[in-house]
């Protein structure tokens, strides 16, 4: 049992948006913390079925409950006219909701009413280091962090079956993307990308298909909650930077399947990538998470001196380095853009066994730098 951080604030005064990917613990989390809510699940083919053929009877059987708490509705993207009846319910009942699902994209695509700002917007994230007693680096790196794949012998299956539903599911369901050996293609020259700058014309050249549709299936990981950009950092630049954004994976997981890396273990040649994937979950977690919402971005310069994180308005600049002893050759991206920038904080987040401070750097083992980016002393 894991007990997850994502607090959905005040569901009985304020109605919310929950997405996040499939496979997150969505339901499982909404379930055990409304359990005397109605709950509308439309994955139920019968459920589906009786609400997308009569979405009126959403209100009429809402009217007709007695149960407290917030009503919950499940994949509410699959009948997007029931929001219409949502919104008579909110604002003439004063119904509070929670409206969950893997994706917004449908909505926002059929024009279905979003509510106009009356749903709060929350988003859960596959587990972070917190929320796991005992937490492993090794499982984690190795297996991934959705709940389920995290605690399985075999992981690699349940990530083959979870690809297969994704493009069954959502990829069939867009109509920009219906030749699916040319997305399956793109995924994987994807995969090869995670973590670093996004060249649509390399990778269209990879996977046979023009540009603009490289990245049209980027925009369909991004909607989709599969995947998600991070922005150069360019506010005030002083040198000539990189402005292309770099693209993570939602979960160290899906890339190591994609590429078949085998296993990853500490000090081999794929480790360091995997690392700063994972540091870049937890960061992007606890971004939502601590209610703070600053923007994450990289700092590249056009002589490849980097920063691999850049948290707020430069408040906290970061390096991630999967050796066991940091030095200051590791980190020459950090001593340009502090000559830049007066960052509060510079990091380097590794797997030295004790912290360090040279000059105003500070060299922290990943397991202090999650115990103080969770307690708020990072960023706050």
């Amino acid at each position: 049992m894991f007990k997850r951080l994502q607090n959905l604030g005040h569901p009985n005064t304020e109605s919310c948006f929950l997405w996040g990917p499939r496979q997150t613990g969505k339901s499982t989390l909404l379930k055990q913390s409304f359990p005397e809510s109605l709950y509308f699940d439309l994955l139920l083919s019968e459920e589906f079925q009786r609400l997308r053929n009569n979405p009126g009877r959403l209100r009429e059987e809402i009217l007709a409950s007695s149960s407290v708490g917030p009503v919950i509705i499940d994949e509410v993207q699959l009948i997007p006219e029931l929001l219409n009846e949502v919104q008579w319910l909110m604002v003439n009942r004063g119904t509070r909701f929670i409206l969950c699902g893997s994706s917004a994209r449908k909505l926002r695509r059929s024009g279905a009413n979003l509510l106009g700002g009356r749903a709060l917007r929350y988003e859960l994230f596959p587990l972070v280091s917190r929320e796991i007693q005992d937490f492993s680096l090794d499982t984690a790196l190795n297996h991934g962090l959705l709940p389920r794949h995290y605690l399985s012998r075999e992981p690699g299956r349940l990530m083959q079956a979870y690809i297969g539903e994704y493009l069954k599911e959502e990829i069939m369901a867009e109509a920009a993307s219906r030749n699916i050996p040319a997305f399956s293609r793109f995924l994987t020259a994807a995969a090869f990308s995670n973590g670093e700058m996004v060249n649509y014309q390399n990778i269209a050249m990879d996977c046979g298909v023009s540009a603009p549709t490289v990245k049209a299936y980027f925009d369909i990981l991004s909607d989709t909650l599969l995947g998600r950009f991070v922005p150069a950092y360019r506010q005030r630049p002083k040198r000539r930077i990189i402005e292309a954004p770099k693209f993570y994976f939602f979960d160290v997981g899906l890339p190591n399947f994609l590429l078949r890396r085998g296993r990853i273990e500490a000090g081999g040649e794929l480790f360091g990538r995997v690392f700063e994937h994972f540091i870049f979950q937890e960061i992007i977690a606890h971004s939502h998470y601590s209610g703070l919402s600053y923007p994450v971005c990289y700092w590249r310069t056009a002589n490849q001196r980097e920063v691999d994180f850049v948290l707020g308005d430069h408040e906290a600049a970061i390096e991630v380095k999967g050796v066991e002893e940091v030095q200051p050759r590791h980190w020459p991206g950090l001593r340009d853009f502090a000559e830049d920038y007066r960052a509060k904080t510079k990091i380097v987040v590794s797997r030295d066994s004790a912290p360090r401070n040279i000059g105003d750097v500070q060299i922290l083992p990943w397991k202090i730098f999650l115990e103080k980016l969770w307690a708020g002393e990072i960023i706050h």
